[in-house]
């Protein structure tokens, strides 16, 4: 069986986080708007062709490169996150009778926020990608249900991006664990944090505009 998981589910995630931030109104961005996405997808294109195929390669500059990528997308976020909460507490203009342009924008930063979280898990955990494909049961961050033996999953069941995206999903909206277990103090932190900034973009996001539609 190849080892390594394929390039693209990741490579799909971080187009969309770019895409997403396009999306997102003009002050929510840095100046000039194309820079994040362009070095993104540089990036991006840099970690594909250094270790083509299969992620399996393990170079710490390479690892180095993959953190940037996620946090560009991260702080980007956070950012704009902060200023959402800022306009929306300040009773901003931009969103006075704008109903759907609140909940788009809002919608937008709760993705990103998602896709955000589930790259840092997928690198983070057992060493990240690469590392995985050689130990692939090395030192779990998170217990998934698939590791069960009642479970009826294969023995040689390791996770992939999908479930750490699916992790990162139910994190931001049931605010907490669902069926995965963080067993690290690092894991169950960035958990905590996502679950704070969904919470926090999603309440404020939801009372505004149940407000204005009033």
């Amino acid at each position: 069986m190849p080892r390594g998981e394929h390039w693209w589910p990741v490579a799909s995630a971080v187009l969309v986080a770019a895409l997403l931030h396009v999306a997102l109104p003009r002050s929510y961005r840095e100046s000039p708007s194309w820079v994040l996405p362009v070095l993104m997808v540089v990036l991006l294109a840099v970690l594909i062709g250094a270790d083509p195929g299969r992620i399996d390669r393990q170079a710490r500059w390479l690892r180095v490169v993959t953190d940037l990528v996620i946090a560009f997308i991260t702080l980007a976020n956070l950012t704009a996150a902060a200023i959402l909460v800022a306009d929306i507490l300040t009773g901003s203009k931009l969103y006075a009778d704008n109903a759907t342009g609140l909940l788009a924008t809002g919608g937008v930063v709760w993705a990103t926020n998602v896709i955000a979280f589930a790259l840092w898990y997928w690198d983070l955990d057992r060493g990240g990608a690469a590392a995985r494909a050689h130990r692939p049961f090395a030192d779990p961050a998170f217990v998934f249900p698939e590791m069960q033996p009642q479970q009826g999953t294969s023995p040689a069941w390791v996770p992939v991006f999908v479930d750490y995206l699916a992790l990162a999903f139910w994190t931001s909206s049931s605010f907490g664990p669902a069926d995965t277990s963080p067993v690290k103090p690092w894991a169950k932190l960035l958990m905590i944090t996502q679950s704070a900034v969904s919470l926090v973009v999603a309440a404020l996001v939801i009372a505004r505009a149940i407000n204005i539609l009033k």
